[in-house]
């Protein structure tokens, strides 16, 4: 399956490791991972549709979590190796999440950093999700961003918001506004996958930052649901964990790889 109008990468290699961003993010937040671990293993990474260098969303019913996935699932059916290490930050730990529940037999372990909360729990951007896609049809991405991507109300440290900011505005605010609406306003919480959790018998490392109040309490969730789970919190660090400490980060990541059965 092509990963058609996505824009992809691959650097390094050895076992493959599959890498999706969070929202408004690109491939280039992976890049501390890459310098780490490039190495050890082909590292493939990829800019979400709608996001960077990838083709725009054309209709909702693309930015819908099944189409999503179906996007991690083209890029992972390119990668050097099968079964792959699957990873995301936020809306790309999601996306790994629900690949690996789709297709475990695809998935040799799960790496799922600051992983979002579902709307109804009033954290993170799926909480706001329709809101913030509203405001960036009425008033565009660089005021509807300030109020719910970077700016007070959106619970970024100031480095991590300028980060945000940074890449935001270079992607499709239409496209945005789908993601919003079709997929992160409709994120299951992790209870509702418990059965489907406690099934899903993959070598898993959860990684959130100490100050990530967003993500804690479903990082939690994730850790007492599933079977085979590491969690690691970070001390110094919100919600872009892999950003804010890389090293710790890139630490934990070799670790928990090199643990990994051949």
């Amino acid at each position: 399956m092509a990963a058609t109008g996505l824009h992809v990468e691959t650097h390094g290699r050895g076992p493959a490791l599959v890498l999706a961003h969070g929202f408004g993010g690109s491939a280039r937040n992976w890049r501390p991972q890459l310098r780490a671990l490039k190495d050890a293993f082909a590292i493939t990474t990829y800019d979400a549709r709608g996001h960077a260098r990838s083709a725009p969303i054309a209709i909702a019913a693309d930015a819908r979590a099944g189409a999503v996935v179906a996007h991690f699932a083209a890029v992972a059916a390119g990668a050097s190796a099968v079964p792959v290490i699957a990873g995301g930050l936020s809306m790309g730990a999601a996306t790994a999440l629900r690949f690996a529940l789709a297709q475990p037999e695809r998935v040799r372990a799960l790496v799922l950093m600051a992983p979002p909360a579902g709307p109804a729990s009033g954290r993170g951007v799926s909480a706001s999700a329709l809101e913030f896609a509203s405001a960036i049809e009425q008033v565009g991405l660089e005021a509807a961003g300030a109020r719910f991507a970077w700016g007070a109300n959106a619970g970024l440290d100031p480095q991590a918001a300028a980060w945000v900011r940074a890449g935001f505005l270079e992607h499709d605010a239409q496209s945005l506004a789908h993601l919003l609406r079709e997929y992160l306003a409709r994120l299951e919480p992790a209870a509702q996958l418990a059965p489907a959790l406690a099934r899903l018998a993959v070598p898993t490392l959860v990684v959130v930052g100490e100050g990530d109040a967003a993500s804690l309490p479903t990082a939690r969730e994730l850790a007492a649901l599933l079977p085979d789970v590491r969690l690691e919190l970070v001390p110094g660090a919100g919600h872009v964990v892999n950003l804010a400490q890389p090293e710790r980060v890139n630490a934990l990541l070799r670790d928990f790889l090199a643990g990994l059965a051949p």
